[in-house]
C-alpha cells in the first residue's frame, strides 16, 4: 500500500525511520495537484508541517511516496498523532494516493510556508 509523506517522514529526516523500520520502500518523489497549502506547525517536536487542500490559492507541494505492506501501513497510520491525519491526496498527474493532511484548526496560528513548495526547501531556507 502506498503512502505520501510531506514532512518529518521524508528520506533523511527525523521520522523517516518510522517507515523504514516497518519495511517501507521509497517509490519516488512527486508533487500534489496545485490545490494545497503547507504550514509549519508550531510547537511540534520534531518540527512538522501540515498540509491542507484548499479551493483557492493552492500550490504544488513536493512529497515522497512509500510502499508498505498492508499490516505495516495499518500500524504506521494508527500511530499518527492528532492534528495530523491520513486522507486522499491528488497528485499533479491527477492520480490519488493516501497521505498526510492536517486538521484545519492546526493551521490557525501556523506559518504558511506554501511558497517554498515543500518541507525540505523550507528547512533549507532556515539554515
Amino acid at each position: 500500500m502506498k503512502i505520501a509523506v510531506v514532512g518529518a517522514h521524508l528520506s533523511g529526516l527525523a521520522l523517516n525511520h518510522q517507515l523504514i523500520d516497518r519495511g517501507a520502500t521509497l517509490v519516488g518523489t512527486a508533487h500534489t495537484a496545485p490545490c494545497y497549502r503547507l504550514y509549519a506547525l508550531p510547537g511540534t517536536v520534531p518540527p512538522k508541517p501540515g498540509m491542507i487542500r484548499v479551493r483557492d490559492k493552492g500550490a504544488k507541494i513536493e512529497l515522497e511516496i512509500y510502499d508498505l505492506a498492508p499490516v505495516a501501513w495499518a500500524e504506521f497510520v494508527n500511530a499518527i498523532p492528532s492534528p495530523l491525519s491520513i486522507g486522499t491526496i491528488e497528485l499533479s498527474d491527477a492520480t490519488q494516493v493516501k497521505g498526510f493532511l492536517v486538521e484545519p484548526i492546526a493551521v490557525v496560528d501556523a506559518l504558511d510556508i506554501t511558497q517554498f513548495g515543500g518541507w525540505r526547501a523550507y528547512l533549507t531556507s532556515q539554515q
